[in-house]
């Protein structure tokens, strides 16, 4: 597995249930903290769009 420079939100405190975001050769990985070795990648652009619609309430009703 590669070696990731895990960050987290600020808001996420001392909590341990937060999700863990890097980067590595143009590719964005993320992890729950509580489960580190399950780790899903994606796009830099696909991860916009996901965050964009979530922000707009385009999830709020996801069936």
């Amino acid at each position: 597995m590669s070696t990731y420079l895990w960050r987290k939100s600020s808001y996420s405190g001392d909590a341990g249930n937060c999700v863990n975001v890097a980067a590595s050769d143009g590719v964005i990985v993320l992890r729950e903290s509580d489960d580190p070795e399950t780790i899903l990648s994606t796009t830099p652009a696909a991860l916009r769009d996901f965050i964009r619609g979530a922000k707009a309430g385009r999830l709020d009703h996801v069936r």
